[in-house]
């Protein structure tokens, strides 16, 4: 008599639907196509691997829990992670390795080598990584490369639009309004805050308006933030997390005399 076993079923369908949804992930992130042969070919290990390796560090959470522990650390040791990532870097030259260093040189104010890493990671198998393209955008426009950095993100944005938005859509305002390109700045920064509302976005908008001398755009921002910051209450891992920001927008606002 035939029958269905339930549990197996029910199993073998579930890892084939997390394979299906990292395959759409990775599609619409546009990443590599040996993804998607990892995740059909072995749904289950791929589908783990995926998670980890790619899922994972690109969400909100992973991304905020690493600037809080970047800040610890930095607080602590502020030259280790930058040692450590050079000594792995010398002793195994990978593109993973590499993709590191780069970014530990770009966190200790380095961005003119920080680039020169990652633009050798753009040269091989990663050369249309969204990731490398943001880290290698960040540090063309800390070095004042800002045609470089627009062309980087411009690219992220043809081709893998649903790729850590709200940061690709902040830091291309910024590059528009170092190009002195100030209209598409502003059209971005609202698009920022009208999409995504968080802390960053509102800030980031007010000290551009602060900068460019938009009074009235700096100071509704600032009454935004306000909101957001008494919603925080006593939360000080909030406060420590945007600490640098916080520090950057009441300089801005200082500067242009605007209240907060």
């Amino acid at each position: 008599m035939f029958s269905f076993d339930l549990p197996r079923l029910f199993g073998v369908g579930l890892h084939i639907l997390a394979a299906i949804f990292f395959a759409i992930h990775a599609v619409r992130r546009g990443r590599e196509l040996y993804w998607l042969l990892i995740l059909f070919m072995f749904p289950l290990f791929g589908s783990v691997v995926y998670f980890f390796a790619i899922y994972l560090p690109e969400s909100n959470i992973q991304r905020k829990a690493g600037k809080a522990g970047t800040a610890v650390l930095n607080t602590l040791d502020p030259g280790k992670a930058l040692r450590e990532a050079q000594k792995a870097y010398d002793l195994t030259p990978t593109a993973q390795n590499r993709m590191q260093l780069a970014k530990c040189l770009l966190a200790a104010n380095q961005p003119t080598q920080a680039a020169a890493h990652y633009e050798a990671c753009l040269q091989g198998p990663f050369a249309n990584d969204p990731e490398i393209r943001l880290g290698a955008a960040r540090a063309r426009l800390a070095s004042g490369q800002m045609q470089a950095a627009l062309d980087l993100l411009q690219h992220i944005r043809s081709h893998a639009p649903q790729f850590q938005s709200e940061a690709v859509t902040l830091l291309l305002a910024q590059t528009h309004a170092a190009l002195a390109q100030h209209e598409q700045a502003q059209t971005l920064f609202a698009e920022a805050v009208q999409r995504f509302g968080s802390f960053e976005a509102h800030a980031e908008y007010a000290i551009w308006a602060a900068q460019s001398g938009n009074t009235a755009i700096a100071q509704a921002q600032a009454s935004e933030l306000q909101a957001i910051q008494r919603h925080w209450g006593n939360n000080q891992h909030a406060k420590q997390l945007n600490k640098a920001l916080l520090k950057r927008l009441d300089a801005a606002l200082a500067k242009a005399d605007i209240k907060a």
